[in-house]
């Protein structure tokens, strides 16, 4: 289930929540892109302060996914009310399976933010 309502942290796994088989970047390119979960991703955004993101239970990411998801959520933060600089603090990652999926995460939202502003995510 997405989110806990009992808390300030919602929760989101990427295999339960939305699909094992992450797809390309954009709705229009197919099922599953990292468009289509950004505005989700987003919606928790609005209800809790802070979303831990499960990457763990995928067949795995391609980097397209990764970067419109997270890199794009920096990039669109506007668009969703959100303030692109506290980003990386209301948002964690969870991968045991592949820490490296967690790490392109924080990559591509620090990329996002650095282009947009010329400071970096620690």
């Amino acid at each position: 289930m997405i989110g806990h309502q009992a808390s300030r942290t919602g929760l989101i796994s990427i295999a339960r929540d939305y699909s094992r088989t992450p797809g390309p970047r954009f709705v229009h390119q197919g099922p599953f892109s990292g468009e289509a979960f950004r505005s989700k991703l987003a919606d928790l955004l609005k209800s809790y302060e802070h979303v831990e993101v499960d990457l763990d239970g995928t067949v795995g990411y391609g980097s397209s996914f990764i970067d419109e998801a997270f890199g794009g959520l920096v990039r669109n933060a506007a668009q969703f009310g959100l303030d692109p600089a506290l980003l990386a603090r209301r948002i964690s990652f969870k991968s045991q399976t592949d820490p490296s999926y967690a790490e392109e995460a924080v990559r591509a939202m620090s990329e996002a933010l650095k282009a947009a502003s010329g400071m970096m995510i620690h």
